[in-house]
């Protein structure tokens, strides 16, 4: 099994990139536009839980909003539910925009590795120039609008975290993984 994981590690950066050329932003834009109708959208992230036994060492900040011992995932997609960003590294308590303010993405989004580009976030994420939430309380017809047009562009970063429905071991209903944090 180490030896599984150490290859499928190695290979990661290969196979999930986030798009910081202008080449590939304006493919995916193409993408999400067509799907959705929402322009200038490159990705759409949210978090997941995967479920762990409890660790030895700092027990209690693995623990979920849920009561479970878990690590809080951080994924990034495409319109195509291609993987862009994963961060896999933060307890259960952590919140959301947490790991995004703290993952290399979020230093290079801050820098201004999007000029003319969205990541579509829930309202959980702080809105930012390179950020889009919906509104929390759409007071028109218009913010109605980009409401239905933001779920409908954000949900496939939804569709790609059910995914994890195929490997029972990642989702509730095949129990938890048998790993400390680390491993897992």
């Amino acid at each position: 099994m180490p030896a599984v994981l150490k290859g499928i590690i190695q290979m990661t950066n290969r196979y999930i990139k986030f798009p910081y050329t202008v080449g590939e932003q304006a493919n995916i834009k193409r993408q999400f536009a067509a799907m959705s109708g929402f322009p200038n959208v490159i990705g759409a992230i949210d978090c997941t839980h995967i479920a762990i036994r409890a660790p030895y060492v700092d027990e209690f900040i693995y623990v979920n909003r849920k009561h479970v011992h878990s690590i809080n995932v951080q994924i990034i997609c495409d319109a195509n539910l291609t993987l862009r960003n994963v961060v896999a590294r933060w307890p259960g308590s952590t919140h959301d925009s947490f790991i995004l303010a703290h993952s290399s993405v979020g230093n290079r989004l801050r820098a201004g590795a999007i000029r003319d580009g969205w990541l579509l976030g829930d309202s959980g994420y702080p809105l930012r120039r390179w950020l889009l939430t919906p509104f929390s309380n759409p007071q028109s017809a218009e913010e109605v609008r980009f409401n239905d047009t933001h779920t409908r562009a954000r949900s496939v970063v939804e569709r790609a975290i059910g995914l994890k429905c195929r490997w029972r071991c990642l989702d509730a209903s095949g129990g938890r993984l048998l790993y400390q944090p680390k491993k897992a």
